[in-house]
C-alpha cells in the first residue's frame, strides 16, 4: 500500500491510500487536488474515510461523486453530505483488501470518528483527523477537556509504530508551543530541528508516529510532572494532578499563544 499525502488550502493534507489500481482519501475537503492525483497516477476511487463534518474535511465530496465506485464512510453523529455509510465506535469496514477499526475520538467535534488499519507487512495506519496533530491536539469546538483526555488516551495506546496521519500541517507551530511547556524536553528539540529542515525542503512532517507523539505531545503528556507544573504555572488554582484539568489549561493556552 502507498501513503501520499495530497495538499489542500494552505496547510490541509488529504490522505491517498492506493494498491497502484484502487485508492481511498481521507477527508477530501477540496475534489481538485484529488482528482489531479487520481489521473496523475491512473487510480480508481474506491472509497472515501470521512473524520468529521468541518467544511475542510467534506467539502469536496460532491466533486468526487462521479469519480467515486465505493461508498463514503463517515461519523454516525455528525452530519455528511448524504449518501454516506454511518459508523461508530467499534465497528469495522473493509476497503483496498484492509480492515480499517473506528474509534470514537470526541472533543474537536462532539461525534469525530478515527480509523486504524494494519497492512499487512507495513506499520499500521490511524487517520485521525483533527483530533491528534503531531504535537498537538484539535480545539475544542463542540466537546469537553474530559472528551479529549480520553480520545487522546485512546489513540496514545495504540501501538508505538502507528503511522499517525493527521490532518493539517501544523507541527511547527505546536512545536514551538510543545517547548514552551516543556523546554527541557531533549527529544522534543531534536523532533524540531528534523520538522524544520523537513519544510525547509517543502517537505510534509507527516506521518508522525504513535511512540514519538508520547514523547513530544503535552496533550498526551498531562500526567508528566513538568507538563503539570507548566499547566499550574499558567494557572495557579488548577489542580495539577488532574490531567483533564491541565489538558484543559493547555488547550486554552494554546488557543492564546503566539
Amino acid at each position: 500500500m502507498d501513503l501520499i499525502a495530497v495538499a489542500a488550502f494552505t496547510d490541509n493534507y488529504i490522505w491517498m491510500l492506493h494498491d497502484g489500481g484502487d485508492a481511498i482519501v481521507v477527508d477530501p475537503g477540496d475534489a481538485a487536488p484529488v482528482i489531479e492525483a487520481l489521473d496523475r497516477l491512473r487510480l480508481r476511487l474506491a472509497g472515501i474515510l470521512v473524520t468529521h463534518h468541518h467544511g475542510d474535511h467534506v467539502g469536496g465530496i460532491e466533486g468526487l461523486r462521479s469519480r467515486l465506485q465505493g461508498p463514503v464512510h463517515g461519523p454516525a453523529r455528525e452530519a455528511i453530505p448524504q449518501p454516506f455509510v454511518p459508523h461508530a465506535h467499534g465497528e469495522t469496514l473493509d476497503l483496498l483488501a484492509l480492515r480499517f477499526s473506528v474509534i470514537d475520538v470526541p472533543g474537536h467535534t462532539a461525534g469525530h470518528i478515527a480509523y486504524y488499519a494494519e497492512p499487512p507487512g507495513q506499520a499500521p495506519l490511524l487517520f485521525c483527523g483533527d483530533t491528534l496533530f503531531s504535537g498537538g491536539c484539535g480545539r475544542l469546538f463542540e466537546g469537553t477537556p474530559a472528551q479529549m483526555h480520553t480520545s487522546l488516551q485512546a489513540l496514545a495506546a495504540l501501538p508505538g509504530n502507528t503511522r499517525v496521519c493527521c490532518a493539517h500541517e501544523y507541527t511547527l507551530s505546536n512545536l514551538r508551543f510543545a517547548q514552551a511547556v516543556e523546554p527541557a524536553n531533549a527529544e522534543l528539540q531534536r523532533y524540531r530541528d528534523w520538522c524544520e529542515a523537513r519544510r525547509a525542503s517543502h517537505q510534509p512532517t507527516l506521518p508522525s508516529s504513535i511512540a514519538l507523539e508520547r514523547q513530544i505531545n503535552p496533550f498526551l503528556r498531562c500526567s508528566e510532572p513538568a507538563v503539570q507544573a507548566a499547566a499550574h504555572a499558567q494557572e495557579p488554582t488548577l489542580a495539577a494532578n488532574d490531567p483533564v484539568a491541565v489538558l484543559g489549561r493547555l488547550r486554552q493556552w494554546k488557543n492564546e499563544f503566539r
